[in-house]
């Protein structure tokens, strides 16, 4: 048994009992975003929050250990997105990725935006010529030291 195998009993049984990623973050207590990422294998949970996972998704001890452990991050199967959805936000980064660069470095100076000391709130935005996606990232700005 491995972390993904626990990942793919996680969305099987979200699909079959029908649940939402809201509600599961909501009995955690965590935001949707955070908890869907951690479901899907990318973030690790503790004991009480892979105990409350386990019971909404019927998983096993072995299964449940799995969740406290700490994962390996960024595994897209692919080094090229081929799922149009992430595909698009690989585009984004393309397109834009010098922008956000230099737009950061001029506001902030020579640094990373963080992914560790981060959130983000996706939203849907009601629109009369179609609903938009709202994606609110923030991350902590983490500045270059000289040595």
């Amino acid at each position: 048994m491995s972390r993904m195998d626990v990942t793919e009993k996680i969305v099987a049984t979200k699909v079959a009992k029908g649940l939402k990623w809201a509600d599961v973050a909501a009995q955690i207590g965590l935001s949707k975003e955070w908890v869907t990422a951690g479901c899907l294998g990318q973030m690790q949970f503790d004991d009480g929050q892979a105990a409350t996972l386990a019971k909404i998704f019927d998983l096993t001890e072995a299964e449940t250990q799995w969740l406290k452990v700490v994962p390996y991050k960024g595994s897209l199967p692919t080094q090229v997105p081929t799922d149009p959805l992430i595909y698009r936000f690989y585009e984004l980064v393309s397109v834009y990725g010098t922008t956000f660069k230099e737009l950061i470095h001029e506001e902030f100076g020579d640094g990373i935006m963080s992914a560790i000391d981060f959130k983000m709130d996706l939203q849907r935005e009601a629109n009369p010529n179609g609903d938009r996606v709202s994606i609110v990232m923030s991350g902590k700005f983490l500045p270059y030291k000289t040595y």
